[in-house]
Formats: C-alpha cells, structure tokens, sequence
C-alpha cells in the first residue's frame, strides 16, 4: 500500500463529479481510498491503482487545457471505462472520440466498453452485428460511424436498411413516394443522421443519394461497392432475405447489422435471419458478433431498470409450449432457446 498527494489546481473540480460521485466512482473500482482535502488529495492504495488514479487527474488537466469540457454524464461514461480497463485511458478516449467526430455535430464517443468493443470492431472488420437490448447505442454508433467513414472520404455512400414487417407484402399499396411509404420504418435511422449533422446538410445528401434509404426487398441483384450498408431490426428479416442482404456488399464497403432477438416480430421466430446468422457465421474471418447488455443501455437511466426488469419477469414467467407435439413449460428465456432451435 503507498500513500500519494495530488496537488489540485483551480478548476479541476468538475472531474469530481456530481456529490463527488466520481471520485467514488474510482474508489470503488480501483479499491483506494481518496481523501479530499482543500488544495490536494490523498490517495491510498495499491501502487498500480494510485498510479491510474493519478493519471485520470493528469489527463483531465490536459484536456481542460485544450479546452475540451466534457458534461458530467459523458465525463462519468468515460471513467467507467478507464475504471474498468487498465489499457485505456482518459486522453486517448477523448482524442479517438475527436478523430471520428470530424464534420460531426457531437462527438462520437462509446460510453461502455461494449460500446467501445463495439466502435472498434467496426472500425476494423468489414461486417460487424451488434445484438442487444433497446438503448445500448447499437443503432446510433453505426450510423456515427458510417457519417465518419462518409466524411472521411473512406466510402461515397450511405445505405440505410430496415424491414418493414408491420407491412408486410402490402408496402407497394400504400400511398405516397417509395421514400414516403418506407420513411415512418426508418424514423430511428434519420433521427440519428440529424442528431449528428445539420439538417440542410442530411436532406442534400438524402436528395442525391449520398445518403440512401430503402426497404429491405430492393437491395436483391444489386452490389453496393464503396458504401458503408447499415441494416437495422436485423431480427425481423428471414434466412433468405438474411443471405441476400449480406451478399449485397461490394467492393471496400462496410456493413453493420443491428438487432434484437428478445423482439422478433415475424410469424415464427424460428426463422429469424439473425438467429441463423448467429450460427452459421460463427468464425467466418471478418466478421465480429458484438454482444450488448442492460448495463450498457445509454437513455434515460429508468431505462436500464425497465430493461432489467423485463429480463427479471421473462426469467419468472412460465409459458406452455410445445415443440414437436412435447407440450414445455420452460422460463420465457429457456422457451426462446428451444423456439430459436433451427429445425
């Protein structure tokens, strides 16, 4: 155990956190004990750990000094995972988040270290599924990603994908544009375009199809070469539609694609494209499976506990099933396994 004395210098107090929730935050992770006091602090503990408490103080004076202010909620994100991993630290997080966030609004930056497994995957592989629950930024940091590849000059189009399940084979009888008719399925995917560019800028794209959205059904007998191809509710497409969109990718492009197996809306999960690709991709080199949790969930923080107990009453719950004439009564998430059995 070693004993160390950071000096404070005027303005570092918002690394504190709100009622220094940061401060315990890095007691609690690193196992030291730090005492605040009026022009320095004491910190106790392994030699290690005081050394990585000392480098979050030194990175944070850094950055202040460049200007760079994290708010609470992002700066709190941020140490979670300098807490969490000893080879990641404050000033290289914010400087990679700055490196993708060139041209963009706000910075893309991981808050988890999923996320950030996640970010990294994707800057990496050429085809990359991010699985879990609502709110974990699955969606959100794909389409980050693609506008930082857009602006890089690294591809020369965005392809934004999402099925259109609620209407089913009927999409062609609804009235309106093909853009108008599939615009309400992909409402999540312009929400985040617009969040991270201007408005004018999004809409200019979208009219010369630098930016190009459409229904899952017309990606068949195209090759999207130098595009950077996002497919949203992966879940609800079948095997085959599975297997056309991933063959669809061309040339120095990139595809990521997002879902949720707890929210399969077709007929028979059973036939969730996502669930088979799950299984039949397994190892293929150049693809990478990134695997979110509830902890990772990013909204509101009551949506982490709605999260949590959902899973809570589906692990609770008891539901009659039969599977080849063998009537089940297994736990929602045991009764979601054997459903999702390939036959």
């Amino acid at each position: 155990m070693v004993k160390k004395s950071l000096h404070l210098t005027p303005g570092i107090e918002p690394l504190y956190g709100t009622r220094d929730e940061n401060l315990r935050l890095m007691e609690d992770g690193l196992n030291v004990q730090i005492d605040l006091r009026s022009d320095s602090i004491q910190v106790l503990g392994d030699a290690a750990a005081v050394a990585r408490v000392e480098g979050i103080f030194t990175d944070f004076e850094h950055l202040r000094k460049l200007g760079v202010h994290p708010h609470n909620g992002e700066l709190n994100a941020l140490l979670k995972m300098v807490v969490s991993d000893p080879t990641v630290n404050l000033r290289g997080l914010v400087e990679s988040g700055k490196q993708r966030s060139a041209g963009v609004k706000r910075m893309v930056q991981p808050r988890s270290p999923n996320q950030r497994k996640y970010v990294e995957a994707i800057e990496t592989n050429d085809m990359v599924f991010g699985l879990g629950p609502a709110g974990t930024g699955k969606t959100y940091l794909a389409v980050a990603m693609a506008v930082s590849a857009l602006l890089a000059k690294k591809v020369s189009r965005i392809v934004l994908v999402r099925p259109a399940v609620e209407a089913g084979e009927r999409l062609g009888f609804l009235p309106g544009s093909l853009q108008e008719k599939v615009d309400p399925y992909l409402r999540p995917l312009y929400d985040a375009l617009y969040d991270l560019l201007d408005p004018a800028k999004v809409d200019k794209m979208l009219e010369t199809n630098v930016i190009e959205v459409a229904p899952l059904a017309f990606m068949r007998g195209r090759t999207l070469n130098e595009a950077f191809i996002i497919m949203d509710e992966a879940q609800n497409t079948t095997n085959e539609q599975m297997k056309m969109f991933l063959t669809r990718l061309g040339n120095s492009s990139k595809a990521v694609i997002t879902g949720d197996l707890t929210q399969i809306d077709l007929p028979n999960p059973k036939k969730s494209g996502l669930f088979e690709a799950l299984h039949v991709l397994d190892g293929v080199e150049g693809i990478k499976f990134c695997h979110f949790e509830d902890v990772d969930v990013v909204r509101h923080q009551l949506v982490q506990r709605i999260v949590r107990a959902y899973d809570s009453y589906g692990r609770a719950e008891q539901l009659p099933l039969a599977i080849d004439g063998t009537p089940l009564a297994l736990p929602v998430e045991e009764t979601r396994k054997v459903a999702l059995k390939p036959q």
